[in-house]
Formats: C-alpha cells, structure tokens, sequence
C-alpha cells in the first residue's frame, strides 16, 4: 500500500512550516531595536525583557507561542484521524480552516490589527477545529 498525501497531512505540513518560521519576525524585532545600556550578548544569556521593546515585537513572540499552543495538539488529532483512517468531508474542511485562522491569528496579532474580540475569537475557532478533529478520531 502506498502512503497517500492526503489534504489534512499536507495542512499540517504547511503548519509546521509556518510554526518553524514563526520566530523569524521576533528575531528581526529583537535585532532592529537595541535595547541603550543593555550589553550586546545580554540576550543570549537571559531571555530579552519584551517590555522594553515595540510592542509588535512581544506581539510577534506570542504568535509564535500561541501557534505552537494549538498545533502540537492539532498534530496529534490529524495523526490519530490519519491512524483510524477517519478521513472526511469535515476533517478536509477543518484542516483547511484551521491553517487560514492559524495564519490570520499570526497576522492580525503581529500586526496589532487582531484586537479584542476579534483575536480570542479565533483562537477560540482553533480550539473548535480541535475538538472536530477529536470528533472525528472517536467517530471513526
């Protein structure tokens, strides 16, 4: 039997990727804004105090953490409906909603233009792709 790409592996896939890069923004924030008086390797010892930075840079720091909060168990969800083989119509939808809120989130709270309530609702509709990917692993 040969193994089959199906839309929901390729999804997480592009999810990963994106979670693999999330911190690229961060690092680009931390370096173009020095922090006066704070000794160039200061960072590498101890994490940076985001307070003193733009806040499109802690912004950026808690995207990257939010995503990887909702993907390790989303992976796991598409990897156990992958297992029981309980592939649908809904799990192919929800794989496909998940990733755009994944990377409206990301865009929306690095750009600051996500705000209240508009970016706890996604994260929210996240965490609904999740328990209908659980669904569908209990269904199957």
């Amino acid at each position: 039997m040969t193994p089959v790409l199906t839309t929901e592996l390729g999804v997480l896939t592009c999810l990963c990727l994106l979670a693999a890069f999330m911190w690229i923004p961060y690092i680009i924030g931390i370096n173009r804004h020095p922090i006066e008086g704070v000794p160039e390797d200061a960072n590498f010892r101890r994490p940076p105090d985001l307070s003193l930075y733009p806040a499109w840079v802690h912004r950026a720091h808690r995207a990257h953490l939010n995503l990887l909060e909702q993907l390790v168990p989303f992976a796991i969800l598409v990897l156990l409906v992958d297992r029981v083989d309980g592939y649908s119509a809904l799990t192919y939808w929800t794989a496909i909603a998940f990733f755009w809120l994944r990377v409206a989130h990301a865009a929306g709270m690095i750009s600051g233009m996500a705000r209240m309530p508009l970016r706890p609702l996604i994260f929210t509709a996240g965490s609904l792709c999740c328990l209908i990917m659980a669904y569908a692993v209990f269904a199957a």
